[in-house]
């Protein structure tokens, strides 16, 4: 089969011819239709934190269908269309069973192999997709599924004023899912306008640009001072900064990844009362209604997707996304 591999950090993605993956007793083989390119997989392949060490194929947020199953697995048969979840867990435990594996008693995994024409994975990271639902589609469940995830933590209600700072693919899933429970004002920033047509059709009330006054711009878009801000940036100062701008006893809650050691000023966050919420994975239930949230609505998920690219263009367009672009969700399609 042909997939992007990693070599190293400081060197591009490379296409290559790999053996076809083979599955054990409790897995498939599944071929990829989709697979999309997140800020993760750059993070990874720049940052040693996340322990890659050359060879892998990488890729977690992908759809296909089933071309061969283990002996022991009976859920799903040849011909299955499924979204694909990249935690891994032992499937037997307490938390596996609640549909929790990112927080398995015997250690969980973090799966790659989207970036490829076919791979392997156990039959309890998959979901059927709904009949009549594009399978193209399928790869937008699992950054949904994160987004829904910040947003269930956040606790946010019905009629809440919310602030999504950072306009990238992950923040503008959070504004669908904050306009689509209910939020009264769902307001997106970001350093650039590149996205604020995007924002706006998946449910952004307001877009703010980031940049002097922005407190007081953010509280007017929002009809006051934001009671959650949603951090999904993932940089060094972030944290602190939504402390400025979320209201007293407010929320801030934090998606974005950042593997630096942060700062923040402490005593403004107690004078404040802020509560301070990290977000990180999904379960399982929330994987399927980002699934299901796939074809229903008014705003449509699919506005995330800005590009789909082949294998071979795949290298070019993953070095491009590490500089800010006017690029949202890129999509790799192994066959394309």
């Amino acid at each position: 089969m042909k997939a992007l591999v990693f070599d190293g950090f400081g060197k591009p993605l490379r296409a290559t011819e790999m053996p076809d993956p083979t599955c054990g007793a409790d897995e498939v083989v599944l071929k990829v239709c989709r697979c999309g390119i997140c800020g993760s997989d750059l993070h990874m392949t720049e940052d040693e934190t996340f322990g890659l060490q050359g060879g892998e194929v990488i890729g977690h947020e992908f759809a296909g269908e089933v071309v061969e199953t283990g002996r022991d697995v009976t859920t799903l048969k040849p011909g299955d269309l499924v979204a694909a979840a990249p935690i891994r867990g032992c499937g037997r435990c307490g938390p596996c069973r609640a549909g929790q594996p990112a927080w398995c008693e015997n250690g969980m995994t973090l799966i790659g192999g989207g970036y490829g024409e076919y791979t392997a994975l156990a039959h309890h990271q998959l979901r059927k997709m709904p009949q009549g639902l594009s399978l193209a589609d399928g790869a937008l469940a699992e950054p949904l599924a994160v987004a829904l995830h910040g947003v269930m933590r956040s606790g946010m209600k019905p009629g809440d004023r919310v602030l999504v700072v950072g306009a990238g693919a992950i923040g503008l899933a959070v504004v669908y899912w904050a306009r689509r429970l209910g939020a009264q004002a769902v307001v997106a920033a970001d350093l650039a306008r590149h996205q604020e047509e995007r924002a706006g059709s998946l449910g952004a009330t307001g877009f703010v640009q980031s940049g002097p006054d922005m407190a007081t711009r953010v509280a007017e878009a929002c009809g006051g001072a934001p009671d959650i801000v949603f951090e999904c940036v993932g940089k060094v100062g972030l944290i602190d900064h939504c402390i400025e701008l979320v209201r007293p006893r407010g929320t801030v809650c934090v998606l974005g990844l950042c593997t630096g050691t942060d700062r923040m000023d402490s005593f403004r966050a107690i004078s404040k009362e802020v509560t301070i919420i990290m977000s990180v994975f999904f379960d399982m239930h929330e994987f399927r209604t980002s699934i299901e949230a796939l074809d229903t609505g008014r705003f449509a998920p699919q506005s995330l997707v800005s590009d789909v690219v082949g294998l071979d263009a795949a290298p070019a367009a993953f070095e491009a996304l590490r500089q800010r672009t006017t690029q949202c969700k890129v999509l790799i399609d192994p066959f394309g």
